[in-house]
C-alpha cells in the first residue's frame, strides 16, 4: 500500500527530476531500512521510469536496487543491470571508452556484490549461471572487453639444456602456495623468481585500477597498460613458465601482456568464481587454467564460457598439503568429540553442526561439538549479522553445558586433532576443504554434508569424497557418526581408513608430481638433473 502510493506520486510530472531522485532515495532507503522489500522495489521502479534522464534514470536504479539486496536477490535486478549496461553500450558505440567502462564496473559491483554470493546459504550465480548473467553477456560493451587479444606466438617447450625459468607470482596470501613454492626453489632443474607486490605502492595501486583495466580491454588506457608493462614485461621475458596463483587482479595485469613464447598458468580457487576478475583476464593468453576440484571448475566455465574458448587447457589438482603429520593417536575422549575447522564465514554454515549434535545428544549427551577458528566478522555486512546472531542463539545453552566449545584461532592444528574423533565439513560450498582432509589425515572419521551449492550436479562432494563420507542431512550425518563411533575399536579402525585414503590420495608427496607434470612436463621430475 505505502509503496504503491508513493509509486504513484513519484510518477507525476510535476516532480522535476533532481527532487523525484531525492525524494524517491529517502523513500527507498527508509522501506529498505524497515525491511520492506516489495514496496521499496516499487518505488525504485516508479522513479526510475520516470526520470526524464535516461543516464541518471539507469544509475539510480541500479544504486537502489544494489541496496534492496540487504533483504534478499531483488526482482529488478536483471532490468536494472540490463539498463545499465545498455547505458555502456550506447557509450561504447560513441567511443566514450571511460563512460562504458564505468558503466560495466558499476554492474559489476552489484552482480558480484558479496552480499549475493558470500554472505548467506545461497547464491543466484550458483544456481544458474546463465538466467544470472543473461543480461551481462548480451551486452556489446562487454562483449568487446571479453574479446581475445591473443598472442604472437605459441608459448614454446621447456627448454632441455638449461634449468626451466619459472617464475611464481601471488598477492598477499601464501597459505596455499608456500609448499610448491618451496618445492621447485630445491629443484635442480629449476631456477626460481617469486613476486609479491604486497607492500609495494606502485605496483599495489596498479593492482587497485579495475576500472583502467576494463578500459583498456575496450581499447583504451594505453598509458596505464606501459606501466603495467613496465613492471612485469621484463619477468615475463625472463621466465619459461609464470604461475599465477589467484585468478584476480594479478591474473589480469599479466594477461595485459603478450606474452610471447612464455607458457601462462593461472590457479583460480573460489572466490574468484564469484567475482568480477575471470571475467577481466583474456585467457587467449593464458595456457592452462587449474582448480583444485572438478566441481569447482564446472561452476567457473558456466559462468565465464570464454575460459575455454581459445584453446585454454584446463586441469584440475588438488591443494598442496602436507598431510602425513597430522595423523596421531587420539585421546580417549575423542570418539565423542566433533571438531569443525573454520567458522569465518556464512559458508561454513555452523548451525547445521549444531544441528547434527542435537540429534546425537539426544542418543548419547557426551557428544560435544569443538568450532576450531577465527569467529565469523559479524559486523562485515547485515546478512552476516544476521547469520551470526541466529548462530549464538542455537549454541547458548549448549555452550553453557560444556557440549560445544569455540577455540579461536589455533596455531597447531596436528596437536589439537588428537581430541578430535569426527571432522565435519556444514558447509553449503568448499572448493575443497582442506581442514575436513587435515582431519581425516589425523584419523577422525570424516562427516561431509553434501554442499548443498553443487549436490546433484556431475561433481560435487560426493564425486570428490568416498560414498561413506558423504551424508544428505544432519539426521543422517548422526546416524553416520553413531554408528561408526559406537566402540572405540570401530571409531579407530573408521578413522584409520579415512586416515589412509586421505594421505594415499591428497598428500603432498602424491600431489607434487601433479605439480611437476603442469610446470616441468609429463616425463620431469622437480630436483632431477635437466638433460
Amino acid at each position: 500500500m505505502v509503496g504503491g502510493l508513493w509509486a504513484a506520486a513519484l510518477s507525476a510530472r510535476v516532480f522535476p527530476d533532481k527532487l523525484r531522485r531525492e525524494l524517491g532515495d529517502k523513500v527507498h532507503s527508509g522501506l529498505v531500512a524497515a525491511g520492506r522489500v516489495t514496496p521499496a522495489a516499487r518505488v525504485s521502479g516508479a522513479m526510475s521510469r520516470h526520470t526524464k534522464d535516461g543516464g541518471a534514470g539507469a544509475d539510480v536504479h541500479l544504486r537502489q536496487v544494489t541496496a534492496e539486496i540487504a533483504l534478499g536477490t531483488p526482482t529488478g535486478l536483471e532490468a536494472a543491470v540490463k539498463r545499465q549496461l545498455d547505458r555502456a553500450d550506447a557509450a561504447y558505440a560513441k567511443g566514450d571508452l571511460r563512460r562504458a567502462a564505468a558503466s560495466i564496473q558499476t554492474v559489476g559491483k552489484t552482480l558480484f556484490d558479496r552480499r549475493l554470493h558470500f554472505d548467506r546459504l545461497t547464491s543466484p550465480l550458483a544456481d544458474d549461471p546463465e538466467a544470472f548473467l543473461r543480461a551481462w553477456r548480451q551486452s556489446a560493451a562487454v562483449q568487446a572487453m571479453a574479446a581475445p587479444r591473443g598472442r604472437r606466438e605459441p608459448a614454446a617447450a621447456n627448454p632441455s639444456d638449461r634449468p626451466v625459468r619459472l617464475l611464481m607470482a601471488t598477492y598477499g596470501n601464501h597459505g596455499f602456495i608456500e609448499l610448491i613454492r618451496r618445492h621447485f626453489a630445491e629443484a635442480e632443474n629449476v631456477e626460481l623468481r617469486f613476486i609479491d607486490p604486497t607492500g609495494k605502492g606502485d605496483e599495489v595501486a596498479l593492482m587497485g585500477g579495475q576500472l583502467a583495466m576494463i578500459e583498456h580491454a575496450l581499447g583504451g588506457q594505453q598509458a596505464y597498460a606501459e606501466k603495467v608493462a613496465d613492471w612485469l614485461q621484463p619477468h615475463i621475458d625472463w621466465a619459461d613458465v609464470v604461475f599465477i596463483d589467484w585468478c584476480a587482479a594479478l591474473a589480469t595485469l599479466f594477461s595485459m601482456i603478450d606474452p610471447g613464447s612464455t607458457r601462462i598458468i593461472v590457479r583460480l580457487h573460489s572466490f574468484e568464481a564469484f567475482s568480477l576478475w575471470p571475467h577481466l583476464v583474456d585467457f587467449s593468453r593464458v595456457d592452462d587454467l587449474v582448480f583444485v576440484s572438478d566441481h569447482l571448475r564446472d561452476l567457473a566455465v558456466a559462468a565465464v564460457p570464454g575460459m575455454i574458448a581459445n584453446g585454454t587447457r584446463l586441469h584440475v589438482v588438488t591443494n598442496a598439503m602436507d598431510l602425513r603429520g597430522f595423523y596421531r593417536d587420539k585421546k580417549p575422549d575423542a570418539r565423542f568429540t566433533l571438531g569443525v575447522v573454520g567458522i569465518k564465514a556464512v559458508a561454513k554454515d555452523p548451525r547445521w553442526a549444531v544441528e547434527v549434535l542435537r540429534h546425537l545428544r539426544r542418543h548419547d549427551d557426551r557428544y560435544r561439538l569443538v568450532f576450531y577458528g577465527t569467529d565469523l566478522n559479524a559486523d562485515a555486512t547485515p546478512d552476516t549479522r544476521r547469520y551470526w546472531d541466529q548462530f549464538l542463539a542455537d549454541i547458548r545453552d549448549l555452550e553453557r553445558a560444556g557440549a560445544v566449545v569455540r577455540t579461536g584461532h589455533v596455531a597447531d592444528m596436528p596437536s589439537a586433532l588428537v581430541d578430535v574423533g569426527v571432522v565435519l565439513s556444514s558447509s553449503v560450498r568448499e572448493s575443497f576443504h582442506c581442514g575436513l582432509v587435515e582431519g581425516a589425515a589425523s584419523g577422525a572419521i570424516p562427516i561431509v554434508r553434501d554442499w548443498p551449492f553443487f549436490a546433484g550436479r556431475p561433481a560435487s562432494a560426493a564425486s570428490l569424497f568416498p560414498d561413506n563420507w558423504v551424508v544428505r542431512s544432519p539426521h543422517e550425518a548422526a546416524d553416520r557418526i553413531i554408528g561408526a563411533t559406537n566402540s572405540d575399536a570401530q571409531m579407530q579402525a573408521t578413522g584409520s581408513a579415512a586416515a589412509e585414503h586421505a594421505i594415499s590420495t591428497w598428500d603432498w608427496q602424491i600431489v607434487k608430481h601433479d605439480f611437476d607434470k603442469l610446470i616441468l612436463g609429463e616425463d620431469s621430475v622437480a630436483g632431477g638433473n635437466f638433460q
